[in-house]
């Protein structure tokens, strides 16, 4: 049988940046404290959280949680920190131009999105990366992934 587990009160964006912040310092990192805060946050209150951090610490908050956290738990994180589009537009180009083509990646966030919702992708994407997701998606696929 599973609980249902209540998040924190919500807490400000300058308490939180204290928190992670703490969480940064010192040997290693509080790596349990930094999902915790961010998961407990949609993707405006994150916003809030980053532009709060740099005002506090003159440090981009995604550059200091790159150096302190590393492999899957870094890359989840990282991603936590776009809003829903941005998040998308960066998973598509890693699955596209990456060392390994992710075509179950792509396929899994094209086919998931609204047409309106794929739109603002491709704006982001080429606003982001410089090139249009289509001719990237041409250019890696073959067959039916090209339709």
């Amino acid at each position: 049988m599973s609980s249902l587990v209540v998040p924190p009160v919500l807490q400000s964006p300058r308490e939180d940046a204290t928190q992670l912040h703490r969480a940064f310092k010192g040997f290693g990192c509080d790596t349990a404290t930094v999902i915790n805060i961010l998961s407990h946050r949609d993707a405006t209150q994150r916003a809030f959280l980053q532009q709060e951090y740099k005002n506090m610490y003159h440090e981009e908050l995604t550059s200091r949680i790159s150096s302190e956290l590393s492999g899957n738990t870094k890359t989840a994180v990282l991603l936590w920190m776009h809003d829903p589009a941005g998040r998308d537009a960066t998973i598509l180009r890693k699955a596209l131009t990456g060392d390994i083509v992710d075509l179950q990646a792509a396929t899994e966030v094209i086919c998931s999105r609204t047409p309106s919702q794929l739109q603002t992708i491709k704006q982001l994407y080429y606003s982001k990366f410089g090139g249009h997701v289509e001719r990237d998606i041409e250019m890696q696929t073959t067959g039916d992934h090209q339709k």
